[in-house]
């Protein structure tokens, strides 16, 4: 091992926070969502609730970079109403296949991923009736299609069909009927990530307009020693380090928790998290652009960071979880728990 190696048993949630910041400052959530994206996502279903077959399968060719996977969950018409989905999947007579026809949009990397950890209906309509089930693109029957959005260019965002794909009952994971607690356990590492992009790409805003701040000149002096543009960036350093402390507190205690515990008693504040870091990314993002100016409404150049990062504003404020659902489900997430403990209010 190299002296910067960790050990598969050392690492850690903090190891985590440090590689995603650090790509972060590209300034370029497509790179981030492009490199991590799909396996940060799709991967850990596989791997905690997997059947240990289908694990040892599939997971060195991902962990080797030679296979590519990512998460199915949203639909055209099913977003964060996660237990509305129509993808079905029927069990055939036999009992040893699952035949799969649905559609799934807004995938990141579906257009290169050769498996799609899938939520697909198997049951009753609503949550009691949901499964998660490992799509492989080479049973056939499975079509992608890359989306033009506004931002994220390099994500691979994906239109993915099924058409009568058939899928063995081995790649089923987690238990029939109970994929929606699969689902929502990993909402939570899905929406830290989210978090730890949103807080790095506000501070480059931050860094970035204070550097230029120091040098553009009007009206005779630096735009640093205009009072307005001192009261912008005081603004913005005062939500970047707040959303960061609580960032990094909520690292601690998911590291000093079981996946089952964190889900419970962190999930109402990492959805608060999520909506604090996205519209402080949005505000950092205007606020940059503002003091760039015509400089950051062109691609390129020294504005560059700042229009590419502000065209990725939504790809955070929505993925995920949007703004006003997370606000919502970090208050009654909130109090469940104290109603669980016995508090009154």
């Amino acid at each position: 091992m190299g002296k910067g190696d960790i050990w598969r048993e050392s690492w850690d949630f903090f190891h985590e926070l440090i590689v995603t910041d650090e790509l972060s400052r590209a300034a370029s959530g497509g790179l981030v969502w492009n490199l991590i994206g799909g396996f940060g996502i799709g991967c850990p279903p596989v791997i905690k609730y997997g059947k240990k077959e289908l694990v040892n399968r599939i997971l060195p060719g991902i962990l080797a970079g030679d296979k590519r996977i990512c998460l199915a969950i949203t639909e055209p018409d099913c977003g964060s109403d996660v237990s509305n989905i129509s993808c079905e999947a029927k069990l055939t007579p036999d009992g040893k296949h699952y035949i799969v026809n649905g559609e799934k949009k807004w995938i990141t990397n579906g257009i290169w991923s050769d498996y799609f950890t899938t939520a697909v209906r198997t049951g009753e309509p609503g949550m009691n009736g949901i499964s998660v089930l490992l799509i492989e693109r080479s049973a056939g029957g499975v079509g992608t299609r890359k989306m033009d959005c506004q931002g994220m260019a390099t994500s691979g965002t994906t239109y993915v069909t099924f058409e009568d794909v058939k899928v063995p009952v081995e790649n089923l994971i987690g238990k029939e009927n109970q994929g929606f607690k699969v689902i929502m356990m990993n909402f939570n590492h899905e929406r830290m990530g989210i978090i730890i992009q949103c807080v790095r790409f506000s501070r480059v805003c931050y860094e970035e307009s204070v550097k230029y701040a120091h040098k553009r000149q009007t009206f005779g002096k630096r735009l640093i020693d205009h009072p307005v543009i001192r009261m912008k960036l005081a603004h913005m350093a005062r939500q970047i380090e707040a959303s960061h402390n609580w960032l990094e507190n909520l690292v601690f205690q998911c590291q000093s928790m079981d996946d089952t515990e964190a889900a419970f008693r962190l999930g109402g504040a990492i959805a608060g998290l999520k909506a604090q870091s996205t519209t402080t990314f949005e505000f950092c993002a205007r606020e940059a652009s503002q003091i760039f100016g015509g400089l950051s409404y062109t691609r390129g150049g020294q504005g560059g960071k700042i229009e590419r990062l502000y065209r990725d504003v939504r790809a955070y404020a929505i993925p995920g979880g949007s703004e006003e659902i997370m606000l919502d489900l970090s208050m009654r997430q909130s109090l469940k728990v104290h109603q669980f403990f016995g508090m009154s209010l």
